[in-house]
């Protein structure tokens, strides 16, 4: 079932820009760098959900945490700038696409998602969605439960593309620029946050984990791994957007510093 969805996914982006390509021109609609977003995320879902991956998240915690982050990290905000939306109306039928960009374009649409896909609503959705499946509870019963562990990694990519994707496809305004600056490094902080308790807790969280198979490290120390790599190498990603972001704030602000209209000198009496 994983390899059919992975490969209906790759062939319906694939149909959808070369249609998307041919009618409007090469780089038109889908940019070149997007295609290549969509390439390399496609990839790193490939990566983090392949039998390999899930047989060393079963024994290792720290695996299972490279699986997670793979997804909410790497593959979520690649496939969130790689204009998906666009290639799946363009891959189906022509009545059946111009119906939906109608449809999409109707205001109780447009209103939800934009509501959605608010800066201050997918942080919400993000960290609630990082949090309630890191408690210990929930946690060990998605690793017990194989559909339930579909649903976690669900909620951990769907959540962390709809964060990327109101960051990446919000107003390019200076108030704009400046929360998403916001909630991004709130972002930063709060997984941040969570992967340090995991490294400075002094027992293992997930009962499934206290047989942890990891060669040459403690079910503990495992944990603290897992920790680390949640607190520093991911924390850093977030970090290095926000980054970005800043830098297209102050672009913004002074490009309309630039054009603002110089104010006149009061003439002395």
């Amino acid at each position: 079932m994983l390899v059919s969805s992975l490969a209906v996914l790759l062939i319906v982006y694939g149909v959808g820009l070369t249609r998307l390509w041919r009618s409007a021109g090469y780089g038109r609609g889908i940019r070149p760098g997007e295609a290549s977003a969509f390439a390399c995320g496609w990839v790193a879902i490939a990566v983090a959900l392949s039998p390999w991956m899930d047989d060393l998240s079963d024994a290792s915690q720290a695996a299972h945490m490279i699986q997670h982050e793979l997804l909410m990290v790497i593959a979520a905000p690649l496939i969130a700038v790689s204009a998906p939306l666009i290639a799946m109306l363009w891959a189906m039928p022509a009545a059946a696409t111009r119906r939906g960009i109608g449809w999409v374009r109707r205001p109780p649409f447009t209103a939800l998602w934009a509501g959605l896909t608010a800066p201050a609503s997918v942080f919400v959705l993000h960290g609630v969605a990082l949090w309630l499946w890191h408690i210990p509870a929930l946690y060990d019963y998605a690793l017990d439960h194989e559909a339930v562990h579909v649903v976690q990694h669900a909620c951990f990519f769907g959540t962390a593309a709809l964060f990327w994707w109101g960051i990446a496809h919000g107003h390019h305004g200076r108030r704009s620029y400046g929360a998403a600056v916001v909630y991004v490094f709130a972002t930063a902080v709060q997984g941040g946050l969570l992967g340090a308790l995991l490294t400075i807790s002094p027992r293992v969280w997930y009962v499934p984990y206290l047989a942890s198979r990891a060669p040459g490290l403690t079910p503990l120390e495992d944990q603290q791994l897992a920790g680390l790599l949640m607190w520093i190498p991911a924390s850093l990603i977030f970090v290095s957007g926000g980054l970005v972001l800043f830098a297209g704030w102050l672009n913004e602000s002074g490009r309309r510093s630039r054009f603002q209209p110089a104010q006149p000198l009061n003439s002395p009496h």
